[in-house]
This record gives structure tokens, C-alpha cells and sequence, in this order.
């Protein structure tokens, strides 16, 4: 063989050595990642090839699967009562892609996931009978939730302070996901995307905003925690009227005549009297009354119920004047209405805090789990005893204050209402909030709701806490407690 043909052959045997090696680089590593690609269509026809895994409440599926035609795409996803579990459930959609549990268990509800399989078929990659994500969701507290907003935009969320189960997670104005889960439904996804009420955002997760008055309920803790008082029924030695450090702004409080002048945190929630709880930050100090709202869940990244919750803040570098007004949940303080719900039900539990979660179980086709969830041990927030002051005068609060359309027959509750200031100077409607417990008095039985009204439409005379937020709270902790 002369030269030239030899080392023709020997060019030729590199390339197909390269091809064989390159053949072999995407059959053994890149496959998983070019299956995965969002660009690739046939992950969605294998996603829609056979009908998906159910989202299951109290037993019974809230979504569904219909046969499509004149499209590689077999079957679509279908949900009931849509729009009530539409914050729980998220949507999937053959063109707009997947989101919340809809998302985060897509390869289980699909088939697809590998846990699913036997060892040949994780070998061959076929796909398999998918399996369901049961829910922590009561339906009677999501529907009383749901209904009592009505056409208000706004958000509540109810747990069990003594699981971290979570019993009802509703955002208004709400969509129903059928809508836009096929490939046609453009002009359904363009309205909801152009609705100035933004009825794709999970309100009760994913917009933290001033918690106005109920984040006072962390200042108290850190103040009975410090030892800057020993009792809810200490006198606090506040001035009236109180004057912003380093100004000469007053800030007022929300009862022109209340008692608050040298007023007790008992009074002081009460009567939702902003000088003391702006004192109070203020003597504490902008790091404690941070460490307290970390320890209640403020400026956690990473709070998944499995759906990520944005982070609520409390923020840092402030100012003496700054400092003052985020005692009474102003400034740039920022909540969730699940972190609000939160703080009631560590209040409640004892002063400790269990991870709340919406997922009990992730299941396959024959109810085997693959996947359980619970609330863990829970962390300790503030003392037992701390938590049993702050509860009682929450009951206070409830019973011999101003708000009456919280109580519910037969059962101890507590709450603090918010009305959060908006806007320069306050010249957009305020925010209407409500954080509360109850337990009934007979089984013990417990649970904690937070309401947010971003704009229930109405006048700006009549956004109160109690006139909006604590009778949605109310519905919701009767529902729990039925």
C-alpha cells in the first residue's frame, strides 16, 4: 500500500472513530439533556401522550384528562372547579408550559419519572402509568376562603399551627387553568396577561406587601424575648404624641382617642397604638427585631411549600426614623400572607413554628408513596411562655376590641388587624390585613388564617381590617373548625 492511501485510510478511520465517539457522547450523556430541552417537541407529545396524573383534594381529583383531536398531542389536561383551586394547582398547558404543582410534579403526573418504572423500563426510558400528588387542602376552608373574597383582589391563606398542614390557599380575582390548556387558546392567554388585576399571580405567595399593624406582633416578640418587658401588661412608658426620631413628623395612631400614652402591649395591640410599637423597635434596635422576623420566616429564599413562596423582608441599613416605622410594618417591610400565617400559628403552637406545606403525598398508580411530607419537628421561635402572653392578648384583641367579626362560636380566637398605608403620603387605598388563630374550646383542634384585601373596590372610608380582611378569616376558621 503506497503512502497516500495509507494515510487516506487512516483519515478515514479517525472520522468514523470521531462519529462512533460523537454518536456515542449524545446517545449516553446528552440524551437526558435534549430530552429535557423545552425546545424539543417531543417531550411535549410524550407529556400529553396518555392522560396525566391527578392533583387530589380530601380524596376526590380537582383536575382531569380529555382526549384531543386533529393533533399529535392525545390528551389535554381538564380541572374542576378550576378557578377555586387554580392557586393550589397551577396550570399545565400544551403551549404555555406548567407551573406550581402542576410543574414541580410534572414527571410523576406525566409518567416520566423514573421512580415510576422497573428496571428495564428505566433502561428503555418508556414511559409509565403516572401517579398523583395528594393535597393538605380542605375543601370546605378553600371554598369559604374563595367565597368570602369574592370580587376583591386579595389573598388568604389557612394552616395548622400544629402540622404545618395547609388547609386553604386562595388568590382573587382567579382564572380557571382549562382555558389555556390547549395549543389554541392564544386569545385566552393574552387576556389574562393584559387583566390589570394580574390574576396569574399567586397573591397569597408571590406578592409580598406592607404588613402594615400585624407585623407588631413580631416587634412584641422581640421585645418579651429581649426582656425589654416582662409581661404584655408592663407599661411601656410610650410617649403621645410620639415624634419620629430626627424629625419633627408625629406619627398618629389609628384611634385618635385611644389609650395608648404609657399603654402595655396588651392595650397596645388592642388599640393598635403606633407609638408604642415604634418606640419599641426603635429601643430594641433594627438587628433584634430583624433576628426576630428571620426566626418567623422574613428574608427566607428558599421557603417551598413544595410552590416557592417569595421572600418577605425586613430590611437592613436603616436609620433611627426608618427603624420606627417598620414597628408598625411600614417602611420597606413586605409579607406574604402565608407569612403572616405563619407568625399566628407559631403564636398559637406554643411559640413553635412547623414548615408549612400543601403536599402530603406524592403517589404512584397503585398508591404506593414515592414522596411524604409533614411539618417536621418544627422550630422554636419564641418561649412557651412569650407565646402564651402574646396569645392572650391576642384574645383580647378579638374579644374585648374592635374586632368583632372575627369570633367564631364555640371557639378562642385571636387575631391583629393591618391597615397598611400605600403610596406617597398615603394617597392610594391602604391594604387590609388580618393574622389570627383559633381553637375550639371542645377538641382543640387549631388553625391560623392570614387575609389580605389589596382593593376590595370600595371607598377608602371603609378599608379596615376588621371591616374587610377578619370576616374572610372568620369563614375560613369556622369552615376548619366545622
Amino acid at each position: 500500500m503506497n503512502k497516500t492511501i495509507r494515510h487516506a485510510a487512516v483519515f478515514c478511520l479517525l472520522l468514523v472513530l470521531a462519529l462512533l465517539v460523537r454518536a456515542t457522547w449524545v446517545q449516553a450523556y446528552d440524551a437526558k439533556a435534549l430530552a429535557d430541552n423545552d425546545k424539543n417537541r417531543r417531550k411535549t407529545i410524550d407529556q400529553y401522550a396518555q392522560p396525566l396524573g391527578d392533583i387530589v383534594v380530601a380524596g376526590s381529583p380537582v383536575t382531569g384528562s380529555a382526549r384531543t383531536t386533529g393533533s399529535d398531542l392525545a390528551y389535554k389536561r381538564t380541572y374542576t372547579e378550576g378557578a377555586l383551586y387554580a392557586a393550589v394547582t397551577g396550570y399545565s398547558s400544551q403551549a404555555y408550559g406548567s407551573t406550581q404543582l402542576e410543574g414541580i410534579h410534572s414527571a410523576v403526573l406525566d409518567g416520566t419519572d423514573l421512580r415510576l418504572a422497573d428496571p428495564v423500563d428505566a433502561l428503555t426510558g418508556r414511559q409509565q402509568a403516572p401517579g398523583d400528588v395528594l393535597t393538605t387542602i380542605d375543601p370546605a376552608v378553600q371554598k369559604a376562603g374563595y367565597e368570602a373574597l369574592g370580587d376583591a383582589k386579595g389573598a388568604a391563606v389557612a394552616m395548622d399551627p400544629k402540622t404545618g398542614r395547609v388547609l386553604g390557599l386562595v388568590s382573587t380575582p382567579s382564572y380557571d387553568p382549562s382555558v389555556i390548556a390547549g395549543t389554541s387558546d392564544g386569545d385566552a392567554w393574552q387576556k389574562l396577561l393584559d387583566d390589570p388585576d394580574k390574576p396569574l399571580v399567586n397573591r397569597a405567595l408571590r406578592q409580598p406587601l406592607a404588613p402594615g399593624s400585624t407585623f407588631k406582633l413580631v416587634v412584641a416578640a422581640a421585645a418579651l424575648e429581649d426582656g425589654l418587658y416582662g409581661s404584655v401588661d408592663e407599661k411601656t412608658g410610650s410617649p403621645m404624641p410620639y415624634v419620629l426620631p430626627l424629625s419633627s413628623k408625629v406619627l398618629e395612631n389609628d384611634i385618635p382617642d385611644a389609650p395608648c400614652e404609657d399603654a402595655s402591649i396588651r392595650t397596645a395591640l388592642r388599640y393598635s397604638c403606633n407609638n408604642v410599637f415604634a418606640q419599641m423597635a426603635v429601643d430594641l434596635g433594627q438587628d433584634t427585631v430583624r433576628a426576630m422576623a428571620e426566626k418567623f420566616g422574613f428574608n427566607n429564599k428558599e421557603l417551598d411549600i413544595p410552590v416557592r413562596a417569595y421572600p418577605s423582608v425586613y430590611p437592613t441599613g436603616l436609620d433611627a426614623p426608618q427603624t420606627a416605622l417598620t414597628g408598625i410594618g411600614q417602611f420597606d417591610v413586605t409579607a406574604t400572607p402565608l407569612q403572616m400565617a405563619m407568625v399566628s400559628a407559631a403564636i398559637a403552637n406554643d411559640g413553635v413554628l412547623k414548615s408549612p406545606h400543601m403536599v402530603s403525598e406524592v403517589v404512584d398508580s397503585e398508591g404506593t408513596a414515592l414522596d411524604a411530607y409533614d411539618g417536621g419537628e418544627g422550630e422554636r421561635i419564641v418561649s412557651s411562655g412569650t407565646a402564651e402572653q402574646l396569645r392572650s392578648a391576642m384574645v383580647t384583641v378579638v374579644e374585648d376590641g374592635t374586632v368583632t367579626n372575627a369570633r367564631v362560636g364555640g371557639a378562642e380566637v385571636g387575631g391583629k388587624t393591618g391597615t397598611a398605608q400605600r403610596g406617597v403620603n398615603n394617597s392610594e387605598t391602604p391594604y387590609a390585613w388580618f393574622t389570627s388563630f383559633a381553637e375550639d374550646s371542645a377538641s382543640g383542634e387549631q388553625v391560623a388564617v392570614a387575609v389580605l384585601i389589596e382593593d376590595a373596590g370600595g371607598p377608602r372610608s371603609e378599608v379596615s381590617g376588621n371591616g374587610l380582611a377578619a370576616p374572610v378569616a372568620q369563614k375560613m376558621m369556622a369552615a376548619a373548625l366545622r
